[in-house]
């Protein structure tokens, strides 16, 4: 309930900048988005947090340093597969305690956008999925750094500082210039962490920019996957126990 409430009182404060961002712009539809379309991206967007879930999960790193890690090892379900599970699972349970309450609120006080296709609400579920896979994966390759630094701190304040921004979490991307846009999107995976269902849900572009954007979620989603992998079986080659 406080994280609840928390991420509604945040909803009022961005939602009342964006729309001051709107009545200042020229044109009053900065970066492609009318007044209703940046209230949806707002309230959405508080309730993606918890969902999608950028920080606060060192559980990997933390049996690691303890030397706790070597028991997921034994298991039949590889560590990634079994932490990508797990997390699915809380992410199902975050949408019905911390996505519907701001989403359910925010139309109380606020003019929103709601979906004119059909196809939006199929396309907003599964590029959230894939944003949450993602995420999960981003999350799994810092928690891994502690194979070899054993201490992650440094590597969450890096991921921190960069998600937040990256990923449209604190501002819509499109507000920046469309080069500097398209090489985010393409060379990184944070834009597909919020900004792409988020656009998919307040419809920015037509239907087949809308597919396009989830084949670009679902190629970074294969790629971390692999790249957890990867990293897992290297540490598992020189993973060494403290205290034997």
């Amino acid at each position: 309930m406080a994280g609840a409430f928390t991420n509604t009182v945040f909803g009022f404060l961005h939602c009342y900048i964006f729309l001051a961002v709107a009545a200042a712009s020229r044109t009053g539809h900065p970066g492609g988005y009318d007044r209703t379309q940046l209230a949806t991206f707002v309230w959405a967007g508080q309730g993606l947090l918890t969902v999608v879930m950028l920080w606060g999960w060192t559980e990997l790193a933390d049996r690691i340093r303890t030397g706790d890690v070597v028991s997921d090892l034994l298991r039949p379900v590889p560590p990634v597969a079994s932490y990508l599970a797990t997390d699915l699972g809380r992410a199902g349970y975050a949408v019905l305690t911390r996505f519907l309450p701001p989403v359910l609120i925010g139309p109380i006080f606020f003019h929103v956008y709601l979906p004119h296709r059909w196809t939006t609400p199929p396309l907003f579920v599964l590029s959230t999925a894939l944003a949450v896979v993602i995420s999960f994966g981003c999350r799994y390759l810092v928690n891994a750094t502690a194979y070899w630094l054993n201490d992650i701190r440094g590597s969450m304040i890096v991921w921190t500082l960069l998600s937040g921004v990256g990923a449209g979490l604190y501002f819509p991307l499109r507000f920046l210039p469309e080069p500097v846009v398209v090489a985010w999107w393409l060379l990184t995976p944070l834009p597909s962490l919020f900004q792409a269902p988020l656009d998919v849900l307040v419809e920015r572009d037509p239907l087949p920019t809308q597919a396009g954007l989830l084949a670009v979620q679902l190629g970074w989603a294969v790629l971390i996957l692999l790249a957890c992998r990867a990293v897992q079986r290297r540490a598992e080659r020189r993973l060494v126990v403290q205290g034997g």
